[in-house]
């Protein structure tokens, strides 16, 4: 239970305030379909954190920190980018589903937002120091971030009535040039 409890708070701490609660603020806001955005959420986690283990340390010996680093700067002033180009949804209708509808979105979505973040990087580490008990480590990351993510979502979802869309574009891409910027100078 130990595995358990210690995976679900360090997970949900470390959760606060990283990109993928921005990220699922932003499929809130978009989509306004809490349940498929959640579900996603489970299994893009579920996944991601299941292959951590086995997939974490191995990466860690074929890519230096420095290329990490880089890599996951750049990806994040690529993403502030991104966030600035008008999408016809933000003008037309938020709540259309895309190609992969709402729920495969955020699969994918929070799948590769997850590789290399701290959360992913914190289950490596909780999976070696319970390497006997992979399962409640599994378990109690995605527990802590469900715990971060989920309420984030029905709250993103009622937040479209009061905050235009715009408004979260612009934030959400200040944040994400500020995250590529420290992630560049090896700050935080």
């Amino acid at each position: 239970m130990d595995a358990f409890l210690v995976s679900t708070g360090i997970v949900a701490l470390a959760e606060m305030g990283d990109k993928t609660q921005l990220l699922a603020l932003i499929l809130a806001v978009r989509f306004r379909k809490p349940w498929p955005i959640v579900l996603g959420i489970l299994v893009a986690t579920l996944a991601n954190h299941a292959m951590a283990g086995a997939v974490g340390a191995w990466v860690t010996t074929v890519l230096g920190p420095d290329v990490l680093r880089w890599v996951l700067g750049a990806s994040f002033i690529a993403m502030a980018v991104w966030m600035l180009i008008p999408d016809k949804l933000d003008d037309e209708d938020t709540g259309s589903a895309p190609r992969f509808g709402v729920f495969g979105t955020t699969v994918i979505a929070f799948f590769l937002a997850e590789m290399g973040d701290k959360t992913q990087i914190a289950t490596v580490m909780l999976a070696a120091q319970y390497s006997t008990q992979f399962f409640w480590v599994v378990a109690g990351t995605t527990f802590g971030m469900m715990l971060a993510n989920a309420p984030v979502v029905w709250l993103g979802e009622r937040m479209t009535r009061l905050v235009p869309l715009r408004i979260v574009h612009l934030v959400s891409a200040l944040i994400f040039l500020g995250l590529g910027v420290f992630a560049l100078f090896g700050w935080g």
